[in-house]
This record gives structure tokens, C-alpha cells and sequence, in this order.
């Protein structure tokens, strides 16, 4: 579905934006990526709505039937990118599941705030995104995805996510389209 509106109150949220993920050889786009990611928050922040900065710190304890890497992540692996320009206001959350809601704050953090929907980016677009997008509309937000700000090692989880998933959880749009969006509700306000 092609987006349409944004509410009052709308949270970005970035997520896995941080230096051991954005510093792999094997993403692709990953520069456009930061690039839009950043022009995102600076426009979330400059109409004064909730930026969430999401990073990843380890896996659910369940087994699986591929083997996750072994040991401990290496100096700096979580640290958000500088790019993002993370500010004293902006949430902040670190999940250790592929989606920011679960087993976080994430969800009552925002609702103290009044948001009713979620812009979503980040990386990987068929795990890290698409896992967040579904547990914000599984908890009742209206979601939009913004989808050239976002990337997947596997480009085929990519497409698939796009076309398939997406139309069945909210709005897709832009990055231009979601800051002239922006610009355009606050006229209106």
C-alpha cells in the first residue's frame, strides 16, 4: 500500500544501525542506506517526533538448525554508527531477537509518548526490519516502511519482504516521500 498519511504522533525507528553490521563487506547499498537513515532522523528530530536508535547485542537463547556465530561480539560491534547523530532525546533501545519490541520497552516507551505509528528502517530488511514492523502492527500501531533505507545481505529476503510482507503490515513509502510527508502535516497542523 502506498503511503498516505502520517499520525500526529510518528516514531522513527532505525534499526541495527551500528558499526559491526554497517561495517560488513556483505551488505549491499548499505552507504545509501546511513545516508537516507540520517536525512530520516534530522527530519523526525526537526518536527520534534520520537527518534528510536536500535541496535543488536546477541540472539534468543532457542536452538536453531544454522549455528549462530560463537563467542562475544568484538569492541564496538554495537555502537551506533556516528552518522545518526544520536541525540539526549532520542530512544535508545538494544534487543538481543531480531525484532525491537520484543523483550524490550520499546512498545510502553513509545505509548508514554501518544505514538500511534512507527516509520521503519534499517537493516536487514527480511529479519531486524521486517521482525520490528511486524510486532509494531501486531501491537497496534500504524506502520510505514521506508523501503530505499533499508538493505539485506540476501537480496532475495530483501524483494521478498517488500513485495509480500509489507503490503500485509502497513504503508510503504520513501524517504523523500515521508519527509515531504512530514513537511506537508506540519503545514497543516
Amino acid at each position: 500500500m502506498a503511503l498516505t498519511t502520517l499520525d500526529p504522533i510518528t516514531a522513527l525507528i532505525v534499526v541495527d544501525l551500528q558499526r559491526g553490521i554497517v561495517g560488513s563487506p556483505s551488505i549491499p547499498g548499505v552507504g545509501d542506506v546511513v545516508e537516507r537513515s540520517r536525512a530520516l532522523t534530522g527530519a523526525f528530530r526537526r518536527h520534534r517526533l520520537p527518534v528510536v536508535l536500535v541496535n543488536v547485542d546477541g540472539g534468543a537463547p532457542g536452538r536453531t538448525e544454522r549455528q549462530r556465530a560463537g563467542g562475544p561480539f568484538p569492541d564496538g560491534w554495537t555502537d551506533l554508527i556516528p552518522e545518526l547523530d544520536r541525540q539526549p532525546g532520542d530512544i535508545t533501545v538494544t534487543k538481543r531477537t531480531w525484532g525491537a519490541f520484543a523483550s524490550t520497552d520499546l512498545e510502553s516507551q513509545l505509548r508514554s509518548r501518544g505514538v500511534t505509528q512507527v516509520v521503519v528502517a534499517g537493516i536487514a530488511t527480511g529479519t531486524g526490519v521486517e521482525s520490528t514492523a511486524r510486532q509494531a502492527y501486531e501491537a497496534g500501531f500504524n506502520v510505514t516502511l521506508v523501503t530505499d533505507a533499508m538493505t539485506d545481505p540476501r537480496p532475495e529476503a530483501h524483494d521478498h519482504s517488500i513485495a509480500n510482507v509489507f503490503p500485509r503490515l502497513g504503508e510503504s513509502g520513501s524517504t523523500q516521500a515521508i519527509i515531504e510527508l512530514l513537511a506537508t502535516r506540519s503545514v497543516q497542523a
